[in-house]
């Protein structure tokens, strides 16, 4: 029950003794502001070392198919499958809950792009707006291809920034040309770059105009996943080996190859290759949060030495309440408010300073190894709740000594 009196106590302890109080608060709040910059720092670091050892997306899955080297049902060695849209669109209805970015590719190689009087041959790729989420490349200048471009097959194409230096004097002038290939006009409205040199030489285009220019209704190539992400590398193998044998064995089963043929059905699980990059996160995770938590610790001890100091400058009064019937709750009670007081409101403050820091500066913080900080909005409230609880401890132990002083010794106290 709200108790104005109570608070009225609170207001008129912390305006006699305002450094104290301020001291106290900073302690409190600089250590939530330290923890929240840190577990930023710490998403971010994990954002800029996928993107900086990872040439995919760590996650990623990418299915294709080749020649059976089996017989099966009948039917001969050497049969080529070819997989379709409709098996595309299957996977993505039955496995959604595993899936986070998808794509279908269809290539052709050694294509020639003119423009003006210059030319050169490239790889030509028709994807879906995903395809940007599925590689360590960056837009450079203008967009990627989007849905509106997917769903009327327009003629617009993303191209490599090697494929920019060739065609354009810079890639911001590439935006908005018209490229010429195979007597076809394409319009250019993205340029990206790849960490991987080989792959900046890539031209892609709606999967969908590919394969209404080329003929190849509901063909579909490959196929490309990511997974939603795991925390440890046990969990994310464990998952994508699941995925990837049940996607193949689909596969097999629609296109009759035998199950144990390992050419008819292909792929590719890059999180194999990314054990050291999950061990490396979560070493770097594991030192942020305990830097942080230390941090908050100095602080809540803090709280619980400003709580015996205030239990000792108020020894008197506490005396006096109690020869006047005060009983021990109530003097818990009094002491466990101020400190639960000093500690929420220093943490909401240090918590809203944090954010505001990592959303001033990290949105634009885009190093080699620390990529767009951010913090989980409810990890950071959890921490603020972890913080009053641990303040209630702090305050607790004080309080419960005031609670046990006898009244003549404390009337006595100068």
């Amino acid at each position: 029950m709200f108790n104005i009196d109570r608070w009225q106590e609170i207001f008129d302890a912390i305006a006699k003794n305002k450094l104290r109080t301020f001291l106290t608060g900073v302690s409190v709040g600089s250590g939530i502001f330290i923890l929240i910059i840190l577990l930023g720092v710490a998403n971010g670091f994990k954002k800029g070392t996928e993107k900086q050892f990872s040439r995919d997306a760590a996650t990623l899955m990418h299915f294709w198919s080749g020649n059976t080297s089996k017989e099966y049902n009948g039917l001969n060695a050497g049969r080529s499958i070819k997989l379709t849209i409709d098996n595309y669109e299957l996977i993505e209805k039955q496995y959604q809950e595993y899936i986070e970015y998808k794509s279908a590719d269809y290539r052709r190689f050694g294509m020639t792009f003119n423009y003006k009087d210059k030319s050169g041959s490239y790889q030509f790729t028709g994807v879906m707006p995903d395809r940007q989420f599925l590689e360590s490349a960056d837009l450079v200048a203008g967009r990627f291809i989007n849905q509106k471009d997917y769903d009327q097959k327009n003629k617009t194409i993303v191209i490599g920034t090697q494929v920019s230096e060739t065609l354009f004097e810079t890639h911001q002038q590439a935006l908005g040309k018209r490229v010429q290939v195979n007597k076809i006009q394409f319009v250019v409205v993205g340029v990206f770059k790849d960490p991987n040199e080989r792959e900046n030489e890539r031209v892609y285009l709606p999967h969908s105009t590919m394969l209404q220019l080329y003929h190849r209704e509901r063909q579909g190539s490959s196929f490309l996943y990511t997974l939603h992400p795991e925390e440890r590398y046990e969990d994310a193998l464990a998952k994508s080996e699941t995925f990837a044998a049940q996607v193949k064995a689909k596969l097999q089963k629609i296109h009759q190859v035998h199950p144990d043929d390992p050419t008819g059905i292909r792929y590719f699980n890059s999180v194999k290759n990314s054990k050291d990059l999950y061990q490396l996160i979560f070493g770097m995770k594991l030192f942020f949060w305990v830097v942080g938590i230390l941090t908050l610790i100095a602080g809540i001890v803090g709280v619980g030495n400003i709580m015996l100091i205030i239990v000792k400058e108020r020894t008197k009064e506490i005396g006096i309440r109690k020869a006047l019937g005060a009983q021990p709750k109530a003097i818990v009670v009094m002491i466990l408010h101020e400190a639960i007081f000093i500690t929420s409101l220093s943490g909401v403050s240090g918590l809203f300073l944090g954010f505001l820091v990592l959303e001033l500066i990290g949105k634009n913080l885009q190093t080699d190894f620390i990529y767009q900080p951010s913090v989980n909005f409810s990890i950071a409230i959890s921490t603020v709740i972890l913080l009053v609880i641990a303040g209630v401890i702090a305050g607790y132990f004080p309080a419960k000594y005031a609670s046990k002083i006898k009244p003549i010794i404390a009337l006595r106290d100068e």
